[in-house]
């Protein structure tokens, strides 16, 4: 029997939740003049000024793409992805949520045989592999027993900065079941990481 594999090619992107405006602040400066500053006698002026305040960085840092390997169908991929790192440089003691999210993998015009759910690509963040700064770090999943399904967008990892800066890495791992009656190709999709 002949059996037929898949290549599983993934591009990873990162998307990092716009920062934060805060409302703009009016302020209302009066100034005097001092006696005979203003030889026009105008000794009192007014203006407003508007200051905008944003938000200091939060970022996420992904490998740009990475080739899973290949199997057979009905058989599993189990392939790293690199480093994802976030690094927080806000003020204060602000935590973070890292969430992951898959597009289906595809070969071909992507019919219901050229197709790999979500359903079959699994996730687990593992461990802190590399950090710096004060604060706390919590994997989405740090074992492979707690990998779950990329069919709906998941934590990843999170954290609470307690003093600037601080960064946290890890290098998650994608477990990919291939259909038994997925057509053999090459199958790309996206993994995306995003940090709020």
């Amino acid at each position: 029997m002949r059996r037929f594999g898949a290549i599983v090619t993934a591009a990873l992107a990162a998307s990092i939740a716009a920062p934060a405006v805060l409302p703009a602040t009016s302020c209302l400066a009066r100034v005097e003049a001092a006696a005979g500053d203003d030889a026009r006698g105008d000794r009192t002026g007014s203006g407003r000024a508007l200051v905008p305040l944003r938000a200091d960085p939060l970022t996420i840092t992904v490998p740009g793409s990475v080739n899973l390997g290949s199997g057979a169908r009905g058989g599993t991929i189990s392939a790293s992805m690199g480093t994802v790192t976030v690094s927080d440089s806000r003020g204060g003691i602000p935590s973070w949520t890292a969430t992951v999210s898959a597009t289906n993998f595809t070969t071909g015009s992507g019919t219901p045989t050229q197709t790999i759910t979500t359903a079959n690509v699994f996730y687990w963040s593992g461990p802190v592999t590399a950090s710096s700064g004060v604060g706390t770090r919590n994997p989405g999943q740090p074992t492979a027993a707690n990998r779950v399904a990329l069919a709906s967008p998941v934590t990843a990892f999170s954290g609470r900065k307690q003093a600037t800066p601080m960064s946290t890495s890890w290098q998650p791992t994608l477990v990919i079941t291939i259909p038994s009656n997925a057509t053999a190709g090459v199958y790309t999709g996206t993994i995306t990481h995003s940090v709020a």
